[in-house]
């Protein structure tokens, strides 16, 4: 082992921002009485989100986001709150990504996507020039970076799309794949860096956690936004389902997908659908990354330079 692997990766000047960072957040909340909580980070279920992996301990799963406790506490009358907490997801580890990361997630009753946006804004522009917005839906990015209907164009041509963007084995992926690796591959780099950019109306395949409506093409599409600031993905929200029998259905299909590419399927959080079936109020919810946020606020290139110690030297 080397010498100096007891030491940080980031500089203590560098924590001393981050902890300025954590202050503002948890004063932004303060200021518009936002309840700060705190959930379990170990349950006995798990996500069963298709691209996500969780850790399993003997014990149960560290969580991948505090969504399903915190929408428990939303059913039982706790109003608008937040959180920052560690999360855990299996075998992420780059430039952007760790293991454990900070998340900062909160949700609102009675708002909109819309109004919900406005306030990523908001928080964002507490360390980043956020002055500048565009919002643009998914289908439009496609048709501006990459001149593909992703509501409309068949698979065969999506298919042939990714084959030409590099993707291996293109001919056999499935809609929601060559979608993934071409807004990641082909679109996500071509998006503006130097202002706050939100896409909005994701496939009604992506929706998770969110509700679902028609657009103006008629597609069903989910009411779902990601927000993107220098390259980077710093946030997804969702105006939340709250139909208990579609997401215990979409529980089960995404466990069926899992088992389709050979992923263990994983327990449904049974608290969290009684709570959905006892009546979650209507409400939007937003997850932001805040490494990402600080790496971008002080000008990092790599996800070491924000945290004291990531998982290599954990």
């Amino acid at each position: 082992m080397a010498s100096n692997s007891w030491q940080p990766t980031a500089s203590i000047e560098t924590l001393a921002f981050r902890a300025q960072v954590l202050a503002k957040i948890r004063d932004f909340f303060h200021q518009r009485q936002v309840m700060e909580v705190d959930t379990p980070i170990l349950s006995q279920a798990a996500t069963t989100d298709l691209h996500l992996d969780s850790i399993h301990t003997n014990q149960g799963y560290l969580h991948t986001s505090p969504e399903y406790p915190m929408k428990r506490l939303l059913a039982a009358g706790s109003g608008a709150i937040y959180q920052l907490c560690k999360v855990f997801r299996a075998g992420e580890q780059s430039q952007r990504h760790n293991s454990e990361f900070t998340l900062l997630e909160w949700y609102r009753p009675n708002w909109s996507d819309s109004q919900l946006r406005d306030e990523v804004r908001d928080l964002l522009g507490l360390f980043l020039p956020t002055q500048q917005v565009q919002t643009l839906s998914y289908q439009q990015v496609f048709q501006q970076y990459i001149q593909l209907d992703p509501h409309g164009d068949d698979l065969q041509k999506l298919q042939n799309a990714a084959a030409q963007q590099g993707l291996s084995g293109a001919d056999t992926c499935t809609r929601d794949e060559c979608l993934d690796f071409l807004i990641s591959v082909v679109i996500e780099p071509q998006l503006p860096k130097d202002f706050l950019v939100f896409i909005t109306d994701y496939p009604a395949s992506q929706a998770a956690l969110a509700e679902k409506h028609q657009n103006d093409q008629g597609h069903w599409v989910a009411k779902r936004f990601e927000a993107y600031f220098g390259g980077l993905e710093l946030a997804n929200g969702y105006f939340e389902l709250t139909d208990a029998g579609e997401q215990r259905q979409r529980f089960k299909n995404d466990n069926e997908q899992r088992a389709k590419v050979g992923k263990s399927t994983m327990p449904m959080d049974e608290h969290f659908l009684a709570a959905l079936d006892a009546g979650l109020p209507a409400c939007s919810g937003v997850a932001l990354g805040v490494d990402r946020l600080i790496m971008l606020a002080c000008g990092a290139q790599h996800i070491d330079e924000v945290v004291a110690f990531p998982f290599h030297r954990a």
